[in-house]
């Protein structure tokens, strides 16, 4: 893959760095990792405070793993590497709420591979500094967002309406620290 020298240019220049890379992975790729992580078998998670999702809490995907990581690090000038990765599956109904996140303070880069077969309305992830949004990534299928997490950014995914009928939104959500 190939990515556009300005993703490298708005990464640098923000004080709150993160940026989209569209078309991460293609239709069939997405359709292929959906599949797998059905296979693996989700998990219900329903603290009505927290949140209310299916999670697969330890993914292991090593070659999707090496792919994230390089254009993570390309991107940011970093070498990173995982750290910990999840998948998450919001249908009609699920969120996740800002409380049920976490601060973390080595700023690592938390990147976000929407696996969706579909688009899905005001499903977006939300990332907020000091509790403002300063960024928001539509539920858009192949999809990546790279977003640097420091102590004062937190996010959270959208509430998913109970009125959508299309296919779930599907996340693989995977933290990067710096390789050392």
């Amino acid at each position: 893959m190939v990515l556009p020298v300005s993703l490298r240019a708005a990464w640098t220049s923000a004080a709150l760095p993160a940026v989209l890379v569209p078309d991460a992975v293609g239709t069939a790729l997405a359709a292929e990792l959906r599949a797998r992580l059905d296979r693996l078998g989700w998990t219900r998670y329903a603290l009505v405070d927290r949140g209310s999702y299916d999670v697969i809490p330890a993914l292991g995907e090593p070659d999707l793993f090496d792919v994230l990581a390089g254009i993570a690090s390309e991107v940011t000038g970093r070498e990173l590497r995982v750290a910990e990765a999840r998948a998450l599956r919001l249908s009609p109904g699920d969120y996740l709420l800002t409380r049920h996140d976490r601060a973390f303070e080595d700023r690592p880069v938390e990147a976000v591979l929407d696996l969706s077969a579909a688009a899905v309305p005001r499903a977006d992830v939300h990332y907020r500094h000091r509790g403002q949004v300063f960024f928001a990534v539509a539920a858009t299928p192949g999809l990546l967002s790279l977003v640097e997490r420091g102590p004062t950014v937190m996010s959270n995914h959208a509430y998913v309406t109970k009125l959508w009928k299309g296919p779930p939104v599907v996340r693989a959500v995977v933290l990067l620290r710096d390789a050392r």
